[in-house]
């Protein structure tokens, strides 16, 4: 990894032992040499599954396996991810390599096939060598630990600068739950699902049906509401794991209102995670907060939120500390969306710049210029036109990102 982003958290968490989950990670050199490459997860009998994907019509081997094995068992017994290769674009080699090491790992396990998921990130078009994955699943498999969590997480990170890590714990029923997760992701972020790899993992007994719902609606207000730089990946996924080892009641129904505080600290543990992943966006040095208000529906108000955060102008300006609101007011008329012009209203930092479609009289450019000199950045656009709400996350873009991205593969 390179220097640690300047906006990662300032206390790492660690993740404890979860009942139901063994980890550890192993060196494969599929591409980095000296370090671990291969996660593996091994989970409970009977663990439920749920998972959202990419939408990405150029969709990787292992998110194809993923989903057909999901809609097949609804069940996870194990979970291999590598790094370094992202086994997108390798065509039917890819599929292929994708069964040996899945056929491999349910061996090993005893599981049918379709209760292991696996996941790559790295490099596009690169067929991948599976076998130096299957010739040391016997020895990864002997080293899985309750405490393996560190050295998971770290497995699966490319351009990622730290490890971006969550835990909570959560009540169903007078019964205490734990939640843990983790996820990588720095560059090509523009989920259209989830971000590109994230592992979330529960013991509270919630079957998959209700598992993929409450994940579903989740990832809409998390994952699905940020952007680093509008690239959406081949490889996006994002898996939930409930064990069942806390002994709650079985939960049939994802209104039941014993869900209700767990329900929040998945949102909440989904919302950390995705907002770590923009903190670490490739070459940040500002984060920023797009909030956009008085849309015509709330689909309405995040396209227009995305156009502002996606927008390089918007973005440069963040990095130049340039209090250019001009860049805003063009987003917002590209989005595609109604906005009433003579009503549209601009903050930054909480200052009020524009209303009712021009500059405010008196406007005193100091404290907004004062603003973008720091790391977290707030913008506030009211559209005008009914009551849509929208937040949406995103980073600035320097010149670092095209240092990172120029020289990706050499």
């Amino acid at each position: 990894m390179t220097a640690i982003s300047p906006l990662a958290p300032k206390t790492p968490v660690s993740l404890p032992p979860l009942a139901g989950v063994r980890l550890t990670a192993y060196a494969c050199g599929l591409r980095y040499q000296g370090r671990n490459d291969l996660m593996v997860a091994e989970l409970a009998p009977g663990t439920a599954a749920a998972g959202v994907f990419t939408r990405s019509l150029t969709a990787s081997a292992p998110v194809l396996w993923c989903r057909r094995a999901l809609a097949e068992s609804g069940r996870g017994r194990v979970l291999l991810v590598n790094s370094g290769n992202a086994n997108a674009f390798t065509g039917r080699a890819g599929i292929a390599s994708v069964r040996r090491t899945v056929d491999a790992a349910a061996e090993l396990a005893g599981c049918p096939a379709e209760e292991v998921f696996v996941a790559s990130t790295g490099t596009i078009g690169v067929p991948l060598e599976d076998g130096k994955i299957t010739a040391i699943l016997g020895d990864a498999f002997g080293k899985l630990s309750p405490g393996g969590w560190a050295d998971a997480e770290r497995a699966i990170l490319t351009t990622d600068t730290f490890p971006k890590t969550a835990t909570r714990t959560a009540v169903i029923d007078g019964v205490g739950v734990r939640l843990n997760g983790f996820c990588k992701g720095a560059g090509m972020i523009a989920p259209d699902m989830a971000t590109m790899l994230a592992f979330v993992f529960t013991d509270a007994a919630v079957p998959a049906g209700v598992l993929q719902t409450l994940l579903a609606k989740g990832v809409e207000r998390s994952f699905n509401s940020i952007t680093v730089d509008s690239d959406t990946s081949t490889s996006d996924t994002l898996l939930l794991f409930a064990t069942g080892k806390a002994g709650n009641r079985p939960i049939a129904d994802a209104g039941d209102r014993g869900l209700a505080d767990f329900r929040r600290q998945l949102d909440d543990l989904l919302l950390d995670l995705a907002l770590q992943v923009v903190r670490d966006g490739e070459g940040a040095s500002k984060f920023v907060r797009v909030n956009v208000s008085g849309a015509a529906s709330k689909r309405a108000a995040k396209r227009i939120a995305l156009a502002i955060a996606n927008s390089p102008l918007v973005k440069t300006a963040v990095a130049g500390e340039d209090a250019n609101w001009g860049r805003i007011v063009m987003a917002v008329g590209k989005a595609g969306e109604k906005a009433d012009r003579d009503r549209l209203s601009v903050r930054i930092g909480g200052v009020q710049v524009a209303d009712h479609g021009q500059v405010v009289a008196g406007y005193d450019e100091a404290p907004v210029t004062a603003h973008m000199k720091g790391t977290d950045i707030v913008f506030d656009v009211d559209v005008g036109v009914g009551r849509g709400k929208a937040t949406v996350w995103t980073c600035d873009l320097t010149h670092a990102y095209i240092d990172i991205n120029g020289s990706y593969r050499t």
